[in-house]
């Protein structure tokens, strides 16, 4: 037979389970963060306790499952204006929208092949390149900017048969990282990911080619853990958090 004091320990242990999964947040974050964002959940969740549950993928797949009731606490997008949508559709808590950094796009290349990164992202009408792998620009904001640089540079026409479509900015980098398609035109924070950074070679593509990957967060309205949500979007406007994305590429304001 247990002691009371054992079963003391047990309860103990117990309601600070169940307390700690009430502290816990749902954040749906766009997939260039996936790298990033690890490092800022770790940080607040040191600082803090409260636990921090990142799900990644495509921005506008999760602006969709938002208006349709999914239950995330906090929306960080790779396209500000799903947020501002979400915005105007009362679907956010107000005050709470904020634009958390800038994205770019790099030409990426695994180490192994020989294609010269010098001509920028014309290197891509090279017949050495059979298959190029970007985001799907029907939904992902990295997508829709790997598109308008290659009409940018009058190249698009030439490589659309070639375009390998992944259902997020990840998707596309792991399609060239495996090997399925010989180049990829994907995030700049991806690319210095450390999964990726030995394993490849990047140049990045000009910003005047593309415009601008404005991103932004909001704390969604059916939260159920607005305080939590509350202070880590507070966490991430901190100027630790501001020189970490700048470490994964990206533009802070």
């Amino acid at each position: 037979m247990r002691s009371p004091k054992i079963y003391g320990v047990l309860l103990f242990w117990l309601l600070g389970t169940v307390a700690g999964f009430a502290q816990e947040i749902t954040v749906a974050a766009a997939a260039d963060l996936q790298f990033a964002m690890q490092d800022i959940a770790a940080r607040f969740e040191k600082d803090t306790g409260k636990k921090v549950k990142v799900v990644y993928g495509s921005s506008g797949n999760f602006f969709q499952q938002i208006q349709n009731g999914a239950p995330f606490d906090l929306f960080f997008s790779a396209n500000l204006d799903y947020a501002r949508k979400l915005e105007s559709a009362g679907l956010t808590e107000p005050g709470t929208l904020y634009e958390y950094a800038i994205g770019k796009i790099v030409l990426w290349v695994p180490s192994a092949s020989k294609v010269d990164l010098g001509g920028g992202i014309r290197v891509l009408l090279d017949p050495a390149i059979h298959k190029i792998a970007i985001a799907n620009p029907e939904h992902a904001p990295y997508g829709q900017a790997a598109v308008a640089a290659m009409k940018k540079e009058n190249i698009y026409d030439g490589v659309a048969s070639k375009l390998v479509l992944g259902e997020n900015i990840s998707q596309a980098a792991s399609f060239v990282l495996s090997g399925s398609a010989d180049a990829g035109v994907i995030a700049l924070s991806l690319a210095l990911a450390p999964n990726m950074k030995e394993k490849g070679r990047y140049v990045e593509v000009p910003s005047s080619g593309y415009p601008p990957i404005e991103q932004g967060c909001v704390l969604l309205r059916s939260s159920q853990k607005k305080d939590a949500a509350r202070a880590f979007l507070e966490f991430v406007k901190t100027p630790a958090v501001a020189e970490l994305l700048r470490g994964y590429g990206f533009g802070v304001k």
